[in-house]
């Protein structure tokens, strides 16, 4: 029968704890007290980095919370540990949605939102990408997309989802922009300018440079559809675009004392970039769009190991592994050649910067090579901005470019010229590169209406259309549109889709996550079958959850942060002194004392502690309590213990003192009778915690019982 009584000297005050909301505004934040505000002085036991051995006795403990194991004496106070933002702090996301159903926006009574994350846009769905997340009590919104698929309301997210009161500024701490295509950017100067954002904008500078031409473009197309009525202006573009903040790559960016940001490649586009948003341990990594393969004229997507608590990746091809691109190029000559050659026209609907500079190198150099004369075309104006764009940010291109740009400029083309509206008309075969990608409106979709009745002429898709536009229709075997006024066309022109997107496939998704090496994985910006089966395999294969939530889904995502603990060379330094050999089967244990200060974890010696913190040593003294069947005396049975441990403990100083009790180094042995049994007595073992393991080994021993008398 075994139990214990703990005795403390010294012990500090309880400190009343007041934590904010888990969901604060920037100034409730602003005025949280900082963890430094606590210094405990706390003993533990370290290996990896501060695991320890099972305790020998019971009168410790481990508290385990993910990041550590922390080995306390019984009586330590647990206000120390007690940090919201150390011990199972959860990453929340919230995605838009423009279509908001009554009753999903819900908070408890103190506007607790640290027990629920909801997933309502981008969902199981691609275009109008924008997300928020919520991590250690920062919120950053990530892109501010719209959707091709709709002319009206429905085309931008709904931003008073995100809070009721009007302006978001006080709200967000902060906006990041992946890339410049308009399902990434679209609605950025609505977000701003009319519904009201005054805080930091977050892009890399290509895309701070393309992102107002490609809105300008759009806003036309737009206002000449429907008039200027419920859209952004020229002028709030540019005021939009004031309040960005340019980022390069590998850049950690500090948006305040505890929120930081850092732009890695992506591939995809000009610019493109996927961003680490990192509060303290916690972190979410953001892909945006990416492409881990390399092409003609960029390189391919790359991410450190840097283990973020999420990572945010897009699932547009979730259960698509391509097959080699020189085939799919050879395939998409064969065709244009063959086009051209009966007398065809070629539309290659495109977006203005990416897959078109692909495309084009690709054509300049076959046209090239096979001497042909069918004039190729490209939307006026976008050819010249494209290479004026190409030169200006080369570093961000593939290494073949960058080596032969001063020789040879790759995007100043000899067979591709500007566009003319009645080129259109012109007989003969041609050639024609128009914007935008998925003809739902603009240059693109004049030309189809004037061609597709021509049974000659060819439509070449080379990328992901959205649901509703002409590109989705057209390729999903639609052969009667309904077009605007009610007329209807009839598709009679050839319709091939070619798979150039720089899009990463599901080889290339698998192979970012086990690049990045995250604890949880979300997926967007994908459909729904496809995400389902992408999702089976990251678990499977990884070991981690992944998710999947559909617009207005709730979905919460716990994290175990990793705390890092720096150690005292001195300590170290002494450890390493006792000589011992490591040995890989037990963890070697480096005593000293933790102190928290200023956000950072230290682990020094107790009298460096003692003397940074300026405080007394706080003692701890164990008594266990251990009952033996015995007739004798307490003065006998005090010397019997004393006989028994000194020819036991020979290392040690055993001594007997006159009042009975016996003593080793800090450890104090006492006989006692029981209260209530005459025939059982009760040795008081006690001991400071400096001879824990002694003690604990004396205690198990007296356990044992005592050798007969000779």
């Amino acid at each position: 029968m075994l139990s214990s009584v703990v005795h403390s000297q010294n012990s500090p005050p309880s400190l009343p704890l007041q934590w904010p909301s888990p969901w604060p505004t920037r100034a409730q934040h602003a005025s949280r007290p900082a963890i430094g505000a606590l210094t405990p002085l706390l003993p533990v036991g370290s290996g990896s980095p501060l695991a320890t051995s099972a305790p020998r006795c019971p009168r410790t403990w481990f508290l385990s919370r993910g990041f550590c194991r922390v080995l306390l004496p019984a009586s330590f106070p647990l206000w120390h540990l007690s940090h919201r933002s150390l011990l199972n702090s959860p990453v929340f996301l919230l995605l838009l949605l423009p279509q908001i159903l009554a009753g999903q926006w819900e908070r408890g009574g103190h506007g607790r939102a640290s027990d629920w994350s909801s997933h309502t846009g981008a969902g199981q769905d691609v275009g109008r990408s924008c997300i928020l997340v919520s991590i250690a009590g920062k919120n950053v919104m990530l892109d501010c997309g719209m959707h091709m698929g709709f002319s009206d309301d429905r085309r931008f997210p709904d931003f008073s989802y995100i809070t009721r009161s009007g302006r978001l500024t006080d709200f967000l701490d902060c906006v990041i922009i992946s890339h410049f295509h308009l399902d990434h950017c679209g609605a950025l100067p609505y977000f701003s300018e009319m519904v009201g954002y005054d805080g930091p904008i977050y892009m890399t500078q290509p895309t701070q440079a393309i992102c107002p031409i490609l809105l300008e473009d759009y806003r036309k197309i737009a206002v000449d559809k429907k008039g200027e009525a419920n859209f952004f202006t020229s002028q709030m573009i540019k005021d939009c675009m004031k309040k960005v903040v340019a980022v390069h790559l590998h850049q950690t960016v500090q948006v305040d004392d505890e929120l930081e940001i850092k732009a890695y490649y992506a591939g995809h586009v000009l610019g493109a970039a996927m961003f680490q948003i990192k509060v303290g341990s916690e972190s979410v990594v953001y892909t945006g769009d990416y492409n881990m393969t390399p092409d003609r004229h960029l390189g391919a997507a790359w991410i450190d190991k840097c283990r973020p608590s999420l990572l945010i990746t897009e699932s547009t091809y979730a259960t698509t592994i391509r097959d080699s691109k020189r085939c799919r190029e050879r395939d998409f000559l064969k065709k244009v050649h063959e086009t051209v050659e009966r007398g065809g026209k070629v539309l290659i609907p495109v977006f203005a910067l990416g897959r078109a500079q692909e495309l084009c190198i690709l054509l300049e150099t076959f046209w090239e090579r096979m001497d042909l004369k069918a004039p190729i075309y490209f939307s006026t104006g976008l050819t010249e901005k494209a290479n004026h764009y190409y030169k200006l940010f080369i570093p961000w291109t593939n290494q073949k470019i960058r080596k032969t740009f001063v020789q040879r400029n790759m995007f100043e083309f000899k067979h591709i010229k500007a566009f003319d509206r009645a080129f259109a008309d012109s007989p003969g075969p041609m050639v024609v590169f128009a914007t935008p990608g998925m003809l739902h409106a603009g240059q693109s979709l004049q030309i189809f209406r004037k061609w597709a009745g021509n049974e000659k002429n060819m439509v070449i898709m080379p990328g992901y259309c959205v649901q509703g536009t002409v590109g989705h229709k057209i390729l999903s075997g639609q052969r009667k549109l309904e077009m605007e006024g009610r007329q209807v066309l009839e598709v009679k022109m050839q319709v091939e889709y070619m798979s150039f997107s720089a899009h990463a496939d599901a080889k290339g998704i698998m192979q970012l996550v086990g690049q990045a090496e995250p604890e949880n994985v979300l997926l967007v910006h994908g459909e729904a079958k496809k995400m389902e089966f992408l999702k089976q395999k990251i678990e499977q294969e990884f070991r981690v959850n992944c998710y999947m939530p559909a617009n207005g889904e709730t979905v919460t995502l716990p994290t175990s942060p990793s705390i890092p603990v720096g150690i005292s060379l001195g300590l170290l330094k002494r450890e390493m002194a006792q000589g011992l050999l490591p040995d890989a089967k037990k963890p070697r244990l480096l005593h000293g004392t933790l102190i928290m200060k200023d956000s950072n974890f230290r682990l020094v010696s107790s009298e460096q502690a003692l003397k940074e913190l300026g405080l007394a040593e706080h003692q701890l003294r164990f008594t266990c309590r251990v009952h033996l069947h015995d007739t004798r005396k307490e003065q006998e049975m005090a010397m019997r213990v004393y006989n028994h441990l000194k020819s036991v403990l020979k290392d040690h100083c055993v001594q007997h003192l006159p009042d009975g009790s016996v003593t080793v180094e800090s450890i104090l042995v006492q006989a006692a009778a029981h209260s209530e049994d005459p025939g059982t007595k009760v040795l008081l073992v006690s001991w400071t915690y400096q001879d824990e393991e002694l003690g604990s080994y004396l205690t198990s021993l007296l356990k044992k019982g005592l050798p007969q008398a000779s």
